[in-house]
Parts: C-alpha cells; sequence; structure tokens
C-alpha cells in the first residue's frame, strides 16, 4: 500500500488524484492532504480520507479532526508519507519538493514551476539521494511512457503538443479584447486558474519544453512543439531511424495520473475513458504562431538562456497572470509584462537555491512597480 501526501488536494489536479485513489482504496492511504484557501472542500476531504496531516494556508479549528496541522515541507518529509504529489501552482511546490527528496520520497510532480525555476538544483538533488520523479502532466507523461526501454542516446527529437487553447484562431486584435471568462474557459482540459491562463497564452507549452530539457535530458534544439486540437496525442518522440512514438488516449488527466501512481504497472480501471478512433475521425496539427502567442518563445529563449532566467520568467508571469485574473491587466499585456521584466534581468549561471530564489524575489517586485507605474 501507497502512503500519499498531496499536496494541493482541492486544486483541479489533487481532486483528480483523489479520484483515481478512490477507484484503488485497497492499493493507497492518503496521509497527508494540504490545500491553500480552499478550506471548506478540505474539510470535505478530510472527513472522507481521515489524514493523518493536513495544512491549509487558512486553518479551520473544526477541520483536522485527529490530523496534526504540518507545513508543507514538513508533510513531504515526514517518516509517515512513502509518496508526494506535488499538485500546487506556481512557486509554491518548490521547497515541498527539495524536502521529499532530501527524505527520499517517490515524487509525483504536476508543478511545472519546480522544474522550470530549479530544473539543475532538483535534478542534482534527485540523482544524489536516488529519488524517482515521476510526470503527471499528460504531454510529460505521454514523454516518458514512450522512452520507456529505449535508449535515450537514440532519440533524434521530442515533439510537445498544444490544443492551442480557446484562442487558437484568433488575431491579434482578438486576443487584445480577450475577457478573463473568456480565458478561463479552456475547450479541453479543466484546470485551476494560473494554469488555465497559461495554456490560453501558451506559456504552459514553453514551460513545458523547459521541464522535457530537465527530466529527460534533452537539448532544447531536439524539442519541438505543434497544435493539436483534438488534445488526442498527447505527445511524440522521433528516434534516430526516423520511426515515431506517440501516446494516445482520450483526453482525461486521470490516466496521466495513474500511471504515475501505480507506475511500473498498469491497472485496468473500468472509470476512466477509453480512445475511439473511429469516432475521432481526423487528427489535426500545425505550427504555433509566436506573432500572436509569444508567451511560448519567451518561455523556450528564458530556458536556452537559463541560470536564473527561467526563475524571472516564472515569477514574472504568476504575477501577471494574477493581475490578468484581477482585471488590471490585457490579454496580451502578459507577455508585455513578462518580456519587460526578463529584459532588466542580470542572469547568474550557474545558480544555487539562494540565488534562484532571489531572482524570484526580485522579479516578482519588478513586476508589481512596473504595473503600478503603468495604472498610474
Amino acid at each position: 500500500m501507497k502512503r500519499l501526501a498531496i499536496l494541493g488536494s482541492t486544486g483541479s489536479i489533487g481532486r483528480q488524484v483523489l479520484e483515481v485513489v478512490r477507484s484503488f482504496p485497497e492499493r493507497f492511504q492518503v496521509v497527508a492532504l494540504a490545500a491553500g484557501k480552499n478550506t471548506s472542500l478540505l474539510r470535505q476531504q478530510a472527513q472522507e480520507f481521515s489524514p493523518k496531516l493536513i495544512f491549509a494556508q487558512n486553518p479551520d479549528d473544526h477541520m483536522a479532526g485527529r490530523a496534526s496541522y504540518l507545513s508543507m515541507e514538513e508533510i513531504a518529509s515526514h517518516p509517515d508519507v512513502d509518496f508526494v504529489v506535488i499538485a500546487t501552482s506556481g512557486k509554491a511546490g518548490l521547497m515541498p519538493t527539495l524536502c521529499a527528496i532530501h527524505s527520499g520520497k517517490t515524487i509525483a510532480l504536476a508543478n511545472k514551476e519546480t522544474l522550470v525555476m530549479a530544473g539543475g538544483v532538483v535534478i542534482a538533488e534527485a540523482q544524489r539521494y536516488g529519488v524517482t520523479i515521476l510526470p503527471i502532466d499528460s504531454e510529460l507523461s505521454a514523454i516518458w511512457q514512450c522512452l520507456q526501454g529505449e535508449e535515450r542516446g537514440r532519440v533524434a527529437r521530442i515533439i510537445l503538443t498544444a490544443s492551442g487553447g480557446p484562442f487558437r484562431n484568433y488575431s491579434r486584435e482578438e486576443l487584445a479584447r480577450v475577457t478573463r471568462e473568456e480565458a478561463l474557459r479552456h475547450p479541453t482540459w479543466r484546470m485551476g486558474g494560473k494554469v488555465t491562463i497559461d495554456a490560453a497564452t501558451l506559456m504552459n507549452k514553453g514551460l513545458e519544453v523547459i521541464e522535457s530539457h530537465w527530466l529527460f535530458d534533452i537539448p532544447f534544439d531536439r524539442i519541438e512543439a505543434v497544435l493539436h486540437p483534438e488534445s488526442i496525442v498527447h505527445s511524440l518522440v522521433e528516434f534516430a531511424d526516423g520511426s515515431v512514438k506517440g501516446m494516445l488516449s482520450p483526453p482525461d488527466m486521470r490516466l496521466p495520473i495513474q500511471y504515475a501512481l501505480s507506475y511500473p504497472e498498469r491497472w485496468p480501471n473500468l472509470d476512466l475513458p477509453r480512445l475511439d478512433l473511429a469516432q475521432v475521425r481526423c487528427l489535426n496539427f500545425g505550427p504555433i504562431d509566436v506573432d500572436r502567442f509569444p508567451c511560448f518563445e519567451l518561455a523556450v529563449e528564458a530556458g536556452r538562456k537559463g541560470g536564473t532566467y527561467p526563475a524571472v520568467l516564472c515569477a514574472a508571469d504568476e504575477v501577471a497572470v494574477d493581475l490578468f485574473l484581477q482585471r488590471r491587466l490585457g490579454f496580451l499585456e502578459i507577455a508585455e509584462l513578462v518580456e519587460g521584466v526578463l529584459s532588466q534581468h542580470q542572469g547568474i549561471s550557474q545558480p544555487e537555491l539562494e540565488d534562484i530564489l532571489a531572482a524570484d524575489a526580485w522579479a516578482r517586485e519588478i513586476a508589481k512597480s512596473s504595473t503600478s507605474r503603468a495604472v498610474e
């Protein structure tokens, strides 16, 4: 039985992790749940799964029952936990991930920013402590599955797929008028607010390029991304002989979640959808237009520069998305703000963790002050 800690249990990924757990009650024990502000849902989850450990940003005295309140870092390193799901959004996933690594836990990672901000540090520590990091994101999981049994030296390129979000056919003029409500209506996936906006700007695909670089040790010039609106082919790997392997399934996050939780096995689950290609009929692919979706190129360029640039990218994007959700920034202004902060950064090429955290704090301050001046 795997003893789980689910950090971000009330978010979209966390809720779907618990759906998979419900399908296999004999295989999992939910030892810990951690959430942000959604204390009402966390309370319901705690009543159902009776965790020993719990965390909330605004704890409720009546929520925990017999559970102990601990920080996410303490939960991730607790001796009663052996498998940690990192399903938080933004910077919040970094320190718990490092704590889990230093405690020898297996990690299922859904948080993009952890590897984007500090991929060099995180991967080095995981190798040092012999810790396995299993990707949950559908695209990263697809690559991981395609690489099973293959020699990494025979990989010619990785091809990430992107649904293109709700605005893939919009002109720049139409994108300039996009509202918060429109951007939060993703046509394919159910996700939290931050991830949904990143999907709409295609920032998420640039972040996945950086994640792929670190997770699979593939150079940036061999990682590509294409639009695929049906979200059936979740990513592909081309090998030295020209053959291409792809992972196909209905767009349901429970599939990659279950694969990470069950690895190295595959468990039958009648609750999960099956792919009917006769119903799909047609699969479309196309290039990403970086003129209309500059966030993708900004992310890839920050990844190529390396050092502290990806941390600055993540921090500036987190501020920009939050401002957009507050209706204080236009849709196209998200990229403008991120680019402006990156242009002011003096990077450190081989950063320690302290350098990364300092770059993150600097970028947030610059992004907020730039926006304040613009508003004035």
